[in-house]
């Protein structure tokens, strides 16, 4: 052995360890999903009468601790017929987007796994326990708007058209996919929490949904960030800065078509423009709900390195910067920021 050999060793044993850690993480997480998972229709009673869609239909209305057009005045001053009607649509648009978001996730994840994962990682399991759950979710998130019987489009035209460009991307750039499937993840994760930590009478449609989507997305969401904790740090530094500045444009592209209805709900119930754009772009509360999204992907974006002066201008120039979770899910209270 070279004394050079010797001198590189300690670095070696470092990299081994970082990897087995990560293989552990990633047992870990599969053997979760092994233990505790959930089938769509054994898990959810549709058939119980309180399921009925029409069942205390006042239960649609939109909640005021997670919507922002729930505590808006001007859903507040409609008839609750009104605000039923409008809560109804609203939620079931999100279960499609959240189905389109998931076949999307799939689409990608598996030409990953298939072509760029090598024999023996333990990514490859992980990675097909996660898509069986997410089909599982595709069966969930549509039944969940057959039942309510609105024909919703889901995500927008943009996405619609840009949606073939996963699979190049999950192929050639996982580093990027896999901060796509977070910049998704996140804010329907951080919504549904919010909803079910106010304790609001919501229907149990959407109780049951959100129930079993939270306890499974938060071994896909810790997935995401374990995978980006090992792999970003191999990239090299030219890639890294890259990483570094796409990041935050990932989370602004997806997560505003996560969290933005489309325009033809806005034109099918009058909502008016400024109503609108107050909601979802204008306003400093807007701005405040859609940055605490990311709180947690801040804090992954520090461990790993990928804050540096020009990628901080660029958090901020999004307007999605702000503090960091001090642990992923922390709860944000409302008036103050996760430091």
């Amino acid at each position: 052995m070279t004394m050079a050999s010797v001198a590189a060793k300690p670095d070696l044993d470092q990299i081994v360890e970082q990897a087995m850690q990560y293989a552990e993480k990633l047992m870990l997480l599969s053997q979760g999903s092994v233990d505790k998972h959930f089938d769509p229709f054994a898990d959810i009673d549709w058939d119980n009468a309180d399921f009925d869609p029409d069942a205390r239909p006042e239960r649609w209305i939109l909640p005021a601790s997670a919507d922002p057009l729930g505590r808006h005045p001007w859903y507040r001053a409609l008839s609750a017929e009104q605000q039923i009607a409008i809560g109804k649509y609203r939620q079931a648009n999100i279960a499609k987007v959240g189905l389109q978001f998931e076949s999307l996730l799939i689409s990608g994840m598996v030409q990953y796994t298939a072509f760029q994962v090598e024999n023996g990682s333990r990514e490859f399991r992980y990675c097909t326990h996660e898509m069986t759950e997410e089909l599982n979710h595709t069966q969930m998130f549509q039944e969940m708007v057959n039942r309510i019987g609105e024909n919703v489009p889901g995500m927008g035209p943009v996405v619609r058209r840009l949606r073939h460009l996963v699979v190049p991307i999950a192929n050639a750039f996982p580093n990027l996919f896999f901060m796509a499937v977070l910049g998704g993840e996140e804010p329907i994760d951080h919504i549904q929490k919010q909803i079910l930590r106010s304790g609001e009478d919501v229907h149990p449609i959407m109780r049951g949904v959100m129930a079993i989507h939270i306890a499974e997305e938060a071994r896909h969401i810790s997935f995401a960030h374990e995978y980006l904790k090992h792999h970003v740090p191999e990239a090299g530094r030219i890639d890294r800065l890259v990483l570094s500045v796409m990041m935050p444009v990932i989370m602004w592209i997806v997560g505003r078509a996560i969290v933005t209805p489309p325009r033809a709900f806005f034109e099918k119930y009058d909502i008016p423009d400024e109503v609108r754009d107050e909601l979802f772009f204008g306003s400093a509360e807007a701005r405040r709900v859609f940055s605490d999204y990311f709180v947690d992907v801040r804090a992954l974006a520090e461990d790993i390195g990928l804050m540096n002066p020009l990628s901080r201008r660029v958090w901020k120039w999004l307007r999605i910067d702000g503090g960091v979770s001090r642990y992923r899910s922390e709860p944000i209270r409302r008036g103050t920021t996760a430091a």
